[in-house]
């Protein structure tokens, strides 16, 4: 007779719901897995085994075929241990209970102890999709799938704790459901820290009120990385469906902690210049979310710019436009999320000290030249502001002055992205960075005297139509700072001031 357990599995970003069917028929001793498995489930048949028989139960010497369903799905992981195990023993006559509300996952050790696995939160919001009203999960999993309310899930440690509480022995206690902190955030650091720095503030600010990219150049110690990580504690609080939709790539990236059931503050991601392509943009054998998506909703920093490899800074063009990165193999294609802020920093040429006001650099014009030509025009253009970060001088240092702190300007950020939120409220827009190319008239009316500066300036300066259109989002965001509906001369002149660091560095 067969008998069936439902399950769950993990496809790019979304679950699909899985039936393991077991038959166990009279023949020679086998134990087969079908539908598609991979290795790691080939190999699942070992576990199972010992954890059954190490937990006191007989393992059937029979013919035992187990079915993995849909049978065109590929399957992956070792996720499905524990509903292979449970439906082994409802078939052999060993467990005799009613499962047919409830869902099982969870990879085993040999003894039987239930170990965690990744995408818990993404199958257990499908779990709840496909009507299932208790899902098993493994005990260090089982806080990360009590973010929805609306299913029940067990912690389950260990095989014996499942037999009896599904025995009702011993029964398990179900997850309270989580509740997102409504706290502050505390930061162990603050955008006071950094001294002097007034117009790369500015600019950091104005990137935050409008999600905007950014790229920094200045010599070494002025303080590029200490603005670029204290840009978290100046942005907008993450709403719930943006917690959701982190902690889902984080889980699914098997990189959310035990004790983080859900992500309630803006990633930071700052990979070392030496990540490949793929480690940036996502993919592998098994394809996984690179460091694009799992900065989902957040920020990704690119120190040193100019050092990372050529070919990953590139792929970076298409998700910085799309939001998203699509990775294409023989048996799969996925799509990730990726609306992010990059922020990029580097210095003006490989000694650091080109344009120094001190200190002489030591590098050759060509040597120069080869260095700032790392960085592609196209790349250049999806970042909406360029700024110059000069040596901060003592005077500064020394100051017992207090600056603004990250709370005081968070709450300027707040205020326009409020406008935002209201102007973009029926469309699919999130903020100024995410204009449409169709909206932007709408959006971003200019006066007279703006419009006269813009056509001057695009004629002069050269400017491409990616440039024009991201001078005016910027512009946008500078009226919004001001509360002005309208572009007006000052905003538009400050927003190409921004864009005029190219045309020294790369001469274009």
């Amino acid at each position: 007779m067969v008998k069936k357990v439902k399950s769950m599995g993990i496809y790019g970003m979304n679950a699909f719901a899985v039936d393991v069917e077991t038959d166990i028929s009279r023949g020679m001793p086998t134990f087969d897995i079908v539908g598609m498995p991979d290795t790691s489930i080939k190999e699942s048949r070992g576990r199972v085994r010992s954890a059954i028989i190490n937990c006191g139960f007989e393992f059937p010497l029979r013919h035992i075929v187990v079915n993995l369903a849909p049978a065109d799905v590929k399957k992956a992981g070792s996720v499905y241990d524990l509903p292979i195990l449970v439906s082994i023993l409802n078939a052999s006559g060993a467990l005799k209970c009613d499962i047919t509300d409830s869902a099982f996952i969870g990879e085993l050790s040999l003894s039987g102890d239930v170990r965690p696995v990744n995408g818990v939160l993404p199958m257990a919001i499908k779990a709840r999709e496909c009507g299932i009203k208790k899902f098993f999960v493994p005990a260090e999993n089982a806080s990360e799938g009590a973010v929805f309310e609306g299913i029940e899930i067990y912690p389950v440690s260990h095989v014996t704790e499942l037999i009896m509480h599904l025995r009702n022995t011993k029964p398990i206690q179900p997850m309270i459901h989580h509740k997102p902190s409504a706290e502050a955030l505390i930061y162990n650091f603050d955008i006071s820290d950094v001294k002097g720095q007034y117009t790369a503030k500015r600019a950091l600010e104005i990137a935050a009120c409008g999600g905007h990219n950014m790229l920094m150049i200045g010599s070494p110690g002025t303080g590029k990385s200490m603005l670029a990580k204290r840009l978290p504690t100046i942005l907008p609080d993450m709403t719930f469906n943006e917690m959701i939709e982190t902690t889902k790539i984080h889980s699914i990236a098997g990189i959310l902690p035990a004790d983080t059931p859900l992500v309630t503050h803006r990633p930071f991601r700052a990979p070392h210049h030496t990540v490949s392509s793929v480690g940036l943009s996502g993919g592998g054998t098994i394809p996984h979310p690179g460091e694009i998506s799992i900065a989902h909703n957040g920020v990704l920093f690119l120190d040193e710019l100019p050092e990372f490899n050529k070919n990953a800074m590139e792929i970076l063009r298409q998700p910085l436009e799309d939001g998203s990165v699509t990775i294409s193999r023989a048996n799969a294609t996925l799509t990730y999320p990726c609306s992010i802020m990059l922020i990029a920093a580097m210095n003006p040429c490989p000694c650091g000290y080109f344009g120094h006001p001190t200190i002489e650099c030591t590098c050759s014009t060509q040597a120069v030249s080869k260095y700032l030509s790392r960085i592609s025009g196209p790349l250049l253009d999806r970042l909406d502001l360029h700024i110059e970060v000069p040596p901060v001088d003592f005077e500064s240092l020394s100051s017992a002055e207090t600056s603004e702190s990250s709370a005081e300007i968070k709450k300027r950020v707040d205020r326009v992205r409020a406008i935002q939120n209201e102007r973009y409220k029926d469309t699919s827009i999130t903020c100024n960075a995410r204009i449409t190319p169709s909206a932007t008239n709408k959006f971003c009316p200019m006066d007279d005297n703006a419009k006269g500066i813009m056509q001057r300036s695009f004629d002069s300066l050269g400017l491409s139509a990616r440039a024009y259109d991201k001078i005016l989002k910027v512009s946008r965001t500078i009226a919004d700072m001001d509360s002005s509906e309208v572009i007006k001369s000052n905003h538009l002149l400050e927003a190409i001031r921004y864009r005029s660091l190219d045309r020294k560095y790369w001469k274009r």
